[in-house]
C-alpha cells in the first residue's frame, strides 16, 4: 500500500503526520487525562515526539505486525486533534488491531466515533480484512462506549491481566467481522 493516506469524514481528515503537527501532538500526549489509559508516560518529551513523527513519516501502512498511526485533523483547520492506529496481525494478515487517542478538548463531540468508523471502513475495504479487534482498560468507560457504538462486540474480559502504570488492570477485548460491518 502507498504510504500517503488521506481519509475524509464530514468533519475530519485522517492523514499522515506532518512536521507542523509536533506542538499539538506533544500537547495531547502530555495531558494526564489523555495519557491515563495509553502506553506512554508523561512528561512526554519533544525528542520522543520528533522521533515518533519521523518514524511514522517513513513507515509503510499495512506492514504485517507493525503499528501504523494516522493523525486525526479537523477538516476546517487541518489541526491535529488526536490519532488512530492499526496493526495488521502478522499471524495471518486477515485481522487487525486498532487504537485511538483524542485530545481532551475534542472528546465527547463525536470526533472519535467519526474517525474510528472511517478507519474501520478503510481497513475492511482497502485491506479486505476478516476481523478487527480492539482492547481497553475496563475503567476507560468512554472507550468502552465508543467500541460498543461502533458495533464491536465484547469478546473477553480479562481480570487483572495487565500490569499497567503500577497496578493490575482488567482488559476488555472487542471485535467486529467484515460481514458485521
Amino acid at each position: 500500500m502507498n504510504g500517503n493516506i488521506i481519509l475524509e469524514t464530514p468533519r475530519l481528515l485522517l492523514r499522515n503526520f506532518e512536521d507542523k503537527d509536533i506542538n499539538s501532538f506533544i500537547a495531547y500526549r502530555n495531558d494526564p487525562e489523555v495519557a491515563k489509559y495509553q502506553s506512554w508516560d508523561i512528561p512526554y518529551p519533544e525528542t520522543a515526539a520528533r522521533e515518533f513523527l519521523e518514524y511514522m513519516q517513513q513507515a509503510k501502512p499495512g506492514t504485517l505486525g507493525e503499528w501504523y498511526q494516522l493523525g486525526i485533523a479537523l477538516k476546517s483547520t487541518n489541526e491535529i486533534i488526536g490519532d488512530c492506529a492499526f496493526c495488521i496481525l502478522a499471524e495471518d494478515g486477515q485481522q487487525a488491531e486498532i487504537g485511538f487517542t483524542l485530545s481532551r478538548q475534542y472528546q465527547g463531540k463525536g470526533y472519535a466515533t467519526e474517525a474510528v468508523t472511517c478507519l474501520l471502513a478503510y481497513l475492511f475495504t482497502e485491506y479486505k480484512l476478516h476481523r478487527v479487534r480492539a482492547n481497553c482498560d475496563s475503567a476507560n468507560i468512554a472507550s468502552v462506549r465508543l467500541l460498543e457504538r461502533l458495533g464491536m462486540r465484547q469478546e473477553g474480559h480479562f481480570v487483572k491481566s495487565l500490569w499497567f502504570k503500577g497496578e493490575w488492570v482488567d482488559e476488555l477485548w472487542f471485535a467486529i467481522l467484515r460481514e458485521e460491518w
